[in-house]
């Protein structure tokens, strides 16, 4: 059973909430972004704040966070089909499609794979991928949830491990968790949590 607009809307708020305001990161390859919408996306969509014919920094600027609410709504959870996943798994598979694109599909599916269904992974989701999911939450109703949140979270460590300019966002200047093992931890039970010792030893290698 899909969530309902509302609810939908709810989760939309508290990814607005969470990616905060205006920065523009050079080490971040989204570009400039305000309430979590990249420069990249408004250009897509063609969001032209401003009026002058072009989508530039200045619209980004521009943008408020019940637009960022909207686009988020239509653009990252009712064009991919988010909706026909277990619901179970709409907040954090959400959340991820905003970071980080269809990877977040691709993680599922992954995952999915992982628990036998058959699935390609390809980043869309079909009818396919509703099957495998729907089968993996009947056979792991309790686990899913938190199998994904992992699956998430160890695609974070793998990218900062692969872009050394990617640390900083998975590990803060004190050496603690940084904002995208905080953000995937959100989504999975505390038990799952990696304790201080745990994540410096994930983190050891890192110069």
């Amino acid at each position: 059973m899909s969530r309902t607009p509302t609810s939908v809307r709810q989760i939309a708020e508290e990814i607005v909430a969470r990616e905060g305001g205006f920065v523009n990161d050079p080490d971040d390859p989204g570009g400039a972004t305000n309430h979590g919408v990249t420069i990249h996306t408004m250009q897509r969509l063609g969001i032209d704040l401003t009026g002058d014919g072009q989508v530039t920094v200045a619209d980004v600027r521009r943008l408020t966070r019940a637009q960022a609410v909207e686009i988020f709504v239509s653009h990252y959870f009712l064009r991919p089909k988010i909706a026909q996943l277990p619901e179970a798994l709409h907040a954090s598979v959400f959340d991820m499609y905003v970071n980080a694109g269809a990877n977040a599909v691709k993680i599922l599916q992954a995952l999915l794979v992982r628990m036998g269904q058959p699935v390609t992974v390809d980043g869309l989701i079909g009818p396919q991928t509703v099957r495998a999911a729907t089968a993996a939450m009947a056979a792991a109703p309790h686990h899913l949830s938190d199998a994904y949140g992992i699956a998430r979270r160890n695609y974070y460590f793998d990218l900062a491990d692969r872009r050394p300019a990617s640390r900083k966002y998975a590990r803060r200047r004190d050496g603690g968790k940084g904002g995208w093992i905080t953000r995937a931890e959100e989504f999975i039970s505390p038990r799952f949590h990696l304790g201080d010792r745990q994540f410096q030893a994930r983190v050891a290698a890192w110069v």
